[in-house]
C-alpha cells in the first residue's frame, strides 16, 4: 500500500508542524513539570481548526479528512503528548459521535461550538468498576418520560476538569447488558453534575483528568444521543475512531524520542568516537526507525479506511484501528525505552526530554482500550474471516 498525501493533507500536516514547533514544543517541559493545563494552546488549536479537523465546516469543523487528522495529531503529540491527547479527545471522542449520531438540534447546540474550539468536550465511559467491560456499567439512567435521572460516577475522564460538555454512557436497563445502555450529552453546570480534583499520573501531566459524579442529574430527552439503547453501539463506534487518534499520539511520542536519540548519538563520544559509530547503537536506532515507520503505515491505513467508511457505512475499520493502536502504542514504549538506553544516565535525568517521552508513552497502551482489548478485537475479526 502506497500512501501519497494530497496537497490539502500536506498543507494541514505542515500547519500542525509549524504550530507544534513554534508554540507547543518550547512549553512542553514546563507543562510537564508544573502539570499546568495548556489553556493558551487549546485556544490556539481551536483557532487553527485542530479541534474539529474531520468535521464538515457547516458544523463548525475544518472539513478535512481523517488522514489529515492523524497527521496533525502526530505533529502536535511529537511536541507535547498532553496537548495531543486534549486534541484527540475533543476530535475523536466528542465531535465524531455527535456528527455521526446527533440530530440537527444537537449538532447546532453542541457540535458547532465544540468543533470550532469555542467549547471543550470529554467522554464518560470508564467507571471505577468497569473499564474494559463497557457493557457492565453501574451508572444508571432512570427513564421518567420526558427526561432521565442519572446517578453514578465516571473516572479517568481526560479534559474532565475543563470540559463544557460530557458525552455520558449509562445503563437504563442493567439486565439487558449492552442493549440497555444509552448515551447522553450533559452540560457543565447541570445540577448534580460535579467533579473531583484532577488526577495525578505517571505521564501526560498537563492533560488533566478527573472523576466525575452524577447525583440525581436531570437530563432532558432531547439530550439523548442516537436514541435510547444505542449507547453501546455509539461507544464502540467512537472508540474505533479514537484508537486512530491514540495511535497517532503514540507515533508523535516515539518520533520525538527517536529524533532526540539520533542527535544525541552523533554528539556523545565514547572510546574516542561518537557512539553513533557503534554497531550496538546503530542496531537500536535501526529497530526504532523500522518500528516507527511500520506503526505509521498501520495508522494511516486505518485513517484512510475510516475516510472510506464515511462515504460507505458498510466498510468497517475496527480491526485495522485496533492493529494500529496496539502496534503503535507498544512500539512507542519500546522506542522510548531504547532512547533512554542510548542516552545512558542522562536519559534518566529530567534535564533531558526522553524520560518524559517514556512516561507519556506508557498510557497509550492503556486508555481507549488496553493492548489486551485490542488483541481481543483483532482476534475476533480475524476469526470471522
Amino acid at each position: 500500500m502506497k500512501i501519497e498525501l494530497t496537497e490539502e493533507q500536506s498543507m494541514i500536516q505542515q500547519m500542525a508542524r509549524d504550530f507544534a514547533v513554534r508554540d507547543v514544543e518550547p512549553k512542553a517541559r514546563e507543562l510537564d513539570k508544573e502539570g499546568r493545563w495548556p489553556a493558551e494552546l487549546v485556544a490556539r488549536m481551536g483557532e487553527l481548526g485542530l479541534m474539529g479537523l474531520a468535521i464538515p465546516d457547516e458544523h463548525g469543523g475544518a472539513g478535512a479528512d481523517n488522514v489529515s487528522y492523524a497527521l496533525a495529531m502526530e505533529e502536535v503529540s511529537r511536541a507535547c503528548a498532553s496537548t495531543g491527547v486534549i486534541m484527540s479527545v475533543n476530535n475523536s471522542l466528542v465531535c465524531d459521535p455527535l456528527y455521526k449520531f446527533g440530530n440537527d438540534d444537537q449538532k447546532k447546540r453542541f457540535l458547532q461550538p465544540l468543533a470550532s474550539g469555542q467549547k471543550l468536550g470529554c467522554f464518560g465511559l470508564t467507571e471505577p468498576a468497569s473499564g474494559s467491560d463497557a457493557s457492565n456499567m453501574e451508572t444508571v439512567a432512570e427513564d421518567k418520560g420526558d427526561h432521565f435521572i442519572v446517578n453514578g460516577a465516571k473516572n479517568w475522564i481526560t479534559n474532565g476538569p475543563h470540559a463544557d460538555v460530557i458525552i455520558l454512557f449509562a445503563s437504563h436497563d442493567r439486565a439487558a447488558g449492552a442493549k440497555g445502555t444509552t448515551a447522553f450529552v450533559i452540560e457543565k453546570g447541570t445540577p448534580g453534575f460535579t467533579q473531583n480534583a484532577r488526577d495525578h499520573k505517571l505521564g501526560i501531566h498537563a492533560a488533566h483528568s478527573c472523576t466525575v459524579f452524577f447525583e440525581n442529574v436531570r437530563v432532558p430527552k432531547e439530550n439523548v444521543l442516537g436514541g435510547k439503547g444505542m449507547g453501546f453501539k455509539i461507544a464502540m463506534s467512537t472508540l474505533d475512531g479514537g484508537r486512530i487518534g491514540i495511535a497517532s499520539q503514540a507515533l508523535g511520542i516515539a518520533r520525538a524520542a527517536l529524533e532526540k536519540a539520533t542527535e544525541y548519538a552523533k554528539v556523545r563520544k565514547a572510546f574516542g568516537e561518537p557512539i553513533a559509530n557503534k554497531q550496538a547503537i546503530q542496531f537500536m536506532l535501526a529497530d526504532m526507525a523500522t518500528e516507527l515507520d511500520a506503526a505509521r503505515l498501520l495508522t494511516l491505513r486505518a485513517a484512510a479506511m475510516k475516510d472510506k467508511a464515511v462515504k460507505d457505512p458498510s466498510i468497517r475499520h475496527s480491526k485495522e484501528s485496533a492493529m494500529a493502536k496496539l502496534f503503535a502504542s507498544e512500539a512507542a514504549t519500546r522506542i522510548t525505552h531504547k532512547a533512554i538506553q542510548i542516552h545512558g544516565g542522562y536519559g534518566y535525568s529530567t534535564e533531558y526530554d526522553v524520560e518524559r517521552h517514556y512516561r507519556d508513552a506508557r498510557i497509550t497502551e492503556i486508555y481507549e482500550g488496553t493492548s489486551e482489548i485490542q488483541r481481543v478485537v483483532i482476534a475476533a475479526n480475524t476469526l470471522k474471516g
